[in-house]
């Protein structure tokens, strides 16, 4: 049952099968990600920064933008980051973009590689800390980041520094690390919120200060209306709630026939979570922990990459049941749960959602009021 512990001797058979089904896992993915497949959500990088440095609207639909069409699915993909990606993406537009692919896979491989080390250094020794490692290497977020070219692993890198800086007590350069997240990712903006309720002053504070900084950027190189087009553009997304691999709420309600419910629901998380940091004053790690559970279930696309961003909160509850399954249906490979696109709704509900409910599931996870105890045996042993 959801937060019931796991000893010693089964954490180990359970790793050790997590690692054999992650090893299956990229041997098949690794055959899609390897060979030229197309530039994909790169493709829309390279656009909208290609589209900035020449004035044009950097979220519009251009030659490089993909186009994605399966069985009861139709989308465009422009860019939907914030504006100073635009910016950033034209760094992308330096080479041919097969090549500032290529460059760019490398980097985010390096990145990935080094937040499973820091990981691994903190949670994992000897053979557990190799299985976990395994397991990391097969989870679906980072191949399909892999396969779109997209930009979620460095941003890892900088999530993870801050949940171990702020374990440490540092609270000036976390918040500095979940900043440029939030620059970036604006739904992680959950995090410093849910922290600043808790009691936790300086982190949010130099989060914000930080994001904002940044922000401020695109306003003064490009203007004040580019922030307009992307609100737009975000604001008509809607349709895209429904793709398989959007593992929120808003994704859940929308296969289940009842679109308008996702907002609702994601809402309501958040002022659940708000009014629990506020009363109930979570240190830093507790509040952390349902804040990055939070990024991803109550946005309304809520990507399979976003799961990332829940390593450390799986590590840090990894002496539990729950911690288990979760970790085991994020290495689903993706290609199986985009073929449910053909099936019944039924089916696109429960196999073709597997995401989506094991996020539900962490969030239930993190939430259950054992989970001071569960963390003191873990971190005894």
């Amino acid at each position: 049952m959801p937060g019931r512990e796991i000893n010693h001797t089964l954490r180990h058979v359970v790793l050790i099968l997590l690692a054999l089904a992650s090893l299956c896992a990229m041997y098949t993915e690794l055959g899609r990600v390897a060979p030229p497949h197309g530039l994909w959500d790169f493709g829309a990088f390279v656009a909208s920064g290609r589209a900035a440095a020449e004035g044009l609207n950097p979220y519009g639909i251009y030659p490089l933008t993909p186009h994605v069409v399966l069985p009861g699915f139709e989308s465009w993909n422009p860019n939907l980051n914030p504006p100073v990606s635009a910016l950033l993406f034209q760094l992308f537009d330096l080479a041919e973009p097969e090549t500032s692919l290529r460059v760019w896979l490398w980097i985010s491989v390096a990145c990935y590689a080094a937040t499973v080390f820091l990981l691994v250094r903190r949670h994992g020794q000897g053979l557990q800390g190799l299985l976990i490692a395994i397991w990391a290497f097969g989870l679906a977020g980072f191949w399909d980041t892999l396969f779109l070219g997209q930009i979620y692993l460095p941003l890892l890198l900088m999530a993870v520094g801050a949940w171990l800086l702020l374990e440490r007590g540092e609270l000036i350069w976390s918040g500095i690390l979940i900043g440029l997240v939030v620059a970036m990712k604006p739904n992680f903006l959950v995090w410093p919120v849910l922290l600043f309720l808790a009691g936790h002053r300086k982190p949010s504070l130099v989060c914000v200060a930080t994001a904002a900084v940044i922000s401020l950027i695109p306003l003064v190189v490009m203007g004040p209306g580019v922030y307009h087009r992307w609100i737009s553009l975000v604001a008509a997304d809607g349709e895209r709630a429904f793709f398989l691999t959007n593992a929120s709420l808003s994704g859940l309600a929308a296969r289940a026939g009842i679109p308008e419910a996702g907002t609702a629901l994601g809402a309501a998380l958040l002022l659940a979570l708000a009014a629990w940091a506020f009363w109930q004053r979570p240190d830093l790690m507790k509040a952390s922990a349902p804040a990055l559970v939070a990024s991803v279930l109550a946005s309304p696309l809520g990507w399979i990459h976003y799961t990332l961003f829940l390593l450390p909160v799986l590590l840090h509850f990894r002496d539990r049941w729950s911690t288990w399954i979760v970790a085991g249906l994020l290495v689903v490979p993706v290609p199986f749960v985009i073929n449910q696109f053909a099936s019944a709704q039924w089916v696109q509900l429960t196999l073709g959602s597997v995401y989506g409910w094991a996020v539900v599931l962490c969030m239930i996870m993190v939430m259950l009021p054992e989970g001071d105890r569960a963390r003191s045996v873990s971190l005894a042993t």
